[in-house]
């Protein structure tokens, strides 16, 4: 349930659209999110195997503390506050923001209620870890409920469906064609983000080496599964052009099945998946910027907890207003973009960390060391070829995303090489305390 709320937010209710938009068949959208599903599940085994092999709070923050260096730590650390998760979080409440206006016809700014929603939730996660945990189970609940309502209409209602299996193509194979599947890919990996999520939390869980891969497995396994149902109704019911033309394709398609009921009804569904993946960031997140506290590469404040809630709340409301500043800030798609070449670059470089596990594992000139020897080996499910699979797959991600959005791309990656020297600064600070 964990990995699942942390993967389904809005995603999967806007960027088919967005999909559609940039590969123009149904075949080409539909294997788009196979693509990015293959890839996600890829992306679970190397964390999967991560965190049995290291489960400690942070996740990838310790990873990468382990296998190159603190800095590299902190660099993550520092994307993941300004761009990776307040960037994905400031997403998802402008999403959030549009159906909420859409469903009750109030005259706001997509901004204005966004921000509202990001800073509701921060107070709540702040009032402690019950608070935050049963608005969480609640909301994802009933997110998977609208999700299993939406395909069944899609399925059953549909009284005059296009075909979902042609075209193939439009027209002859060219290069520009893999530069529009290359396209199509940001959006979807951005909607499968997020399984990342539960390994921030890899020390809480009871036997790590056998349990975190088979939630990782499920739940990225149970998603790929929805998302393609979602994708498969929405293209049944507008066909690829239809659907290239609508921003709110899962409420267009239940006013088509439904009428204007349900239209309401899917848009309450959508407000409750986008508040939970929201409330589901905030629970997870700040323990990254608490590991980074307790290695002193972060305010002291930030790691302390609340005597009586026992939550970092310095942590939660520093996320909180870093993700009301992108909102107000940007719009939907170039958010998606600057998150999206960042967030792949970590995701590529945590994989990496697999080969460096396992060549200390095999190297005979490693001086014994008793707490390393203690640790479970780094077992990756169709290892070195799924590892691969994954590295390549994020780093052309990252290229595309570069090449074809230069301009929101590269906000994303100056924020994070911004974070070189004020590690350093942070370095020499604490040296001299």
């Amino acid at each position: 349930m964990l990995v699942i709320g942390g993967i389904v937010g809005a995603g999967i209710f806007i960027n088919p659209y967005v999909v559609a938009n940039a590969v123009h068949t149904p075949v080409l959208i539909l294997g788009a999110w196979v693509l990015g599903g293959l890839i996600a599940l890829a992306g679970a085994f190397v964390y999967a195997g991560l965190s049995a092999r290291r489960p400690e709070v942070g996740g990838q923050y310790a990873f990468f503390r382990e296998a190159f260096h603190p800095a590299v730590a902190f660099l993550y650390g520092w994307a993941l506050l300004l761009v990776i998760q307040t960037g994905g979080m400031a997403a998802v409440a402008i999403t959030f923001a549009k159906y909420f206006v859409r469903l009750t016809h109030l005259p706001l700014a997509d901004w204005l209620v966004a921000s509202a929603a990001l800073g509701v939730l921060t107070v709540i996660n702040c009032l402690g870890v019950r608070a935050g945990t049963t608005v969480q189970s609640t909301l994802t609940v009933l997110k998977i409920l609208a999700i299993g309502g939406l395909i069944v209409c899609g399925l059953v209602l549909i009284k005059e469906p296009h075909s979902a299996m042609a075209p193939i193509l439009e027209g002859p194979a060219s290069f520009g064609l893999l530069t529009e599947i290359g396209a199509a890919m940001v959006p979807v990996l951005f909607a499968y983000g997020g399984w990342q999520t539960a390994c921030f939390l890899a020390g809480e869980v009871r036997d790590p080496a056998k349990n975190l891969p088979r939630g990782l497995l499920f739940g990225v396994l149970g998603v790929i599964a929805l998302y393609l149902a979602v994708n498969f109704v929405c293209v049944r019911g507008f066909g690829a052009a239809g659907l290239a033309r609508t921003a709110t394709p899962a409420s267009d398609l239940m006013k088509l099945v439904l009428g204007e009921r349900g239209a309401a009804l899917i848009a309450i569904g959508i407000v409750i998946s986008t508040l939970g993946f929201l409330s589901q960031g905030m629970l997870t997140a700040p323990r990254v910027y608490f590991a980074m506290a307790e290695d002193r590469l972060f305010f002291r404040s930030i790691g302390r907890l609340h005597p009586r809630t026992r939550v970092p709340v310095a942590a939660i409301a520093l996320q909180g207003v870093a993700s009301i500043i992108i909102a107000v800030s940007g719009h939907y798609e170039q958010i998606l973009n600057y998150v999206v070449s960042v967030d792949f670059i970590f995701y590529g470089l945590t994989a990496t960390c697999v080969f460096v596990f396992r060549s200390r594992e095999r190297s005979r000139n490693t001086p014994p060391n008793p707490d390393r020897a203690a640790l479970p080996r780094c077992r990756v499910a169709g290892h070195p070829w799924t590892t691969l699979f994954f590295i390549v797959a994020c780093w052309l991600v990252v290229l595309n995303t570069v090449c074809k959005y230069p301009a929101n791309s590269l906000i994303g990656v100056a924020i994070l090489l911004a974070g070189i020297p004020v590690y350093f600064c942070w370095q020499r600070q604490d040296s001299t305390k």
